[in-house]
């Protein structure tokens, strides 16, 4: 499948683990079979209501999922199948720092799914914990080389931009004005630093922005 730059995408996200876990059924720990069947019940579900809206006249090609393999292995291959768009983390959830969901072996799960788009989630403030940012930065070099290098998989970088404390005392704790006058330069210049590691996605998913310039 060819994705052009100026496509749209209309992309379910239904990759949540841990917080689907325990915020929507309140479990903790390790679960049984039967918790994790339940999940992907409710993950089936989902996936069904994709069906439903392009039997409605979302046009397909134009359609997707992002799912994780852990709840929604079926899911991705049906999916795929089915000719939609696919979507599949690569990190470890729940985490502030990113590392691979499956360590050393990420791209045999990479290969195994054969994802349109690779997907990971990372937080990164340019002006936060420089020491976290460097140890990201060759973890997603070595994910960007691989996808590009070795896989027809695109990635797809979800960059989250999470104010610092003292970014938010200079402005007395108001989150609106921080996401207004200072996120917008800081997911540039973290777009800039990620790059010049090495790490090149073919889709950004970044966070809303307010105006249009920025």
């Amino acid at each position: 499948m060819t994705i052009g730059f100026n496509s749209d995408l209309y992309i379910l996200p239904f990759d949540h683990r841990g917080s689907f876990q325990t915020k929507m059924f309140g479990w903790t720990g390790t679960l049984t079979p039967e918790q994790t069947a339940q999940i992907a019940a409710a993950k089936q579900l989902i996936y069904e209501g994709l069906k439903a809206v392009v039997s409605s006249g979302v046009p397909q090609e134009k359609a997707g999922i992002l799912v994780d393999e852990q709840f929604g292995a079926a899911i991705l291959h049906d999916a795929a199948k089915e000719g939609f768009m696919t979507a599949c983390p690569a990190e470890k959830s729940a985490q502030d720092e990113f590392d691979f969901d499956y360590g050393k072996d990420f791209a045999e799960h990479i290969e195994k799914f054969n994802p349109t788009f690779c997907k990971v989630l990372v937080r990164y403030n340019p002006e936060g914990d420089r020491a976290l940012n460097q140890r990201q930065t060759p973890r997603l070099k070595l994910l960007s080389d691989f996808l590009h290098d070795n896989s027809r998989s695109l990635l797809m970088f979800e960059l989250l931009v999470p104010a610092e404390k003292e970014q938010l005392e200079r402005l007395k704790g108001d989150k609106n004005a921080y996401d207004l006058e200072i996120r917008p330069r800081l997911m540039v210049q973290a777009v800039q630093e990620l790059q010049d590691g090495g790490v090149e996605a073919d889709v950004w998913k970044i966070e809303g922005l307010d105006r249009t310039e920025d």
